[in-house]
């Protein structure tokens, strides 16, 4: 376990794409997209997690897991992202934040521990050559963005501006962007080849 890592997913979103907020989609064993992150960030040494949700959703009650629901439907990844790096950062706890969009479901626990390991402002994990999710944060990088002194509009943008550490993995769920019901089915098949 990474101590002083905390876990941040993205879940915000309304799921147009989806058919419904992604954060209650399903994997075929039935977990929901939202728990089965959850279970892959505390896995690999998150403590604590904090999901964002679509405003007037409900919490999804999962061990270790809290739910932060957005004040208002339709904002931003980036503003989703500062919310809960400002709910997050009120622990003292952490060093670091481990920031994964809940369409990333496939994630596994070694690539958190992976990605915990870096010493870097930022880190992002590849896997065959392509860069994927989820990403690192220091606490110095959290606290600018969500203070405003890295005002984004995205955190690809802040990224730029940052050392940022590409740490190659052996997990192919870092780039299945399971943004709908059909990209699900095909990272699925993928991985079982």
């Amino acid at each position: 376990m990474a101590p002083g890592i905390a876990g941040l997913i993205l879940a915000g979103g309304s799921g147009e794409r989806y058919g419904s907020p992604k954060a209650f989609a399903r994997l075929p064993d039935g977990r929901p997209f939202l728990a089965v992150c959850a279970e892959a960030l505390k896995a690999g040494g998150a403590e604590p997690v904090l999901a964002t949700l679509p405003a007037g959703t409900p919490a999804l009650q999962a061990p270790g897991l809290e739910c932060l629901p957005l004040p208002a439907p339709g904002l931003a990844m980036f503003d989703s992202l500062r919310l809960g790096l400002q709910h997050l950062l009120a622990d003292t706890g952490w060093r670091a934040v481990i920031v994964l969009p809940v369409d990333h479901p496939l994630v596994a626990p070694a690539t958190v521990r992976a990605l915990a390991a870096s010493p870097s402002p930022a880190a992002i994990p590849s896997h065959g050559g392509k860069h994927g999710h989820p990403v690192l944060l220091s606490r110095p990088l959290a606290e600018g963005i969500a203070s405003g002194a890295h005002p984004g509009p995205t955190l690809r943008e802040v990224l730029r501006t940052v050392a940022t550490a590409d740490v190659p993995v052996e997990d192919p769920g870092i780039n299945a962007n399971c943004n709908t019901p059909e990209a699900l089915a095909a990272a699925l098949a993928r991985r079982e080849r």
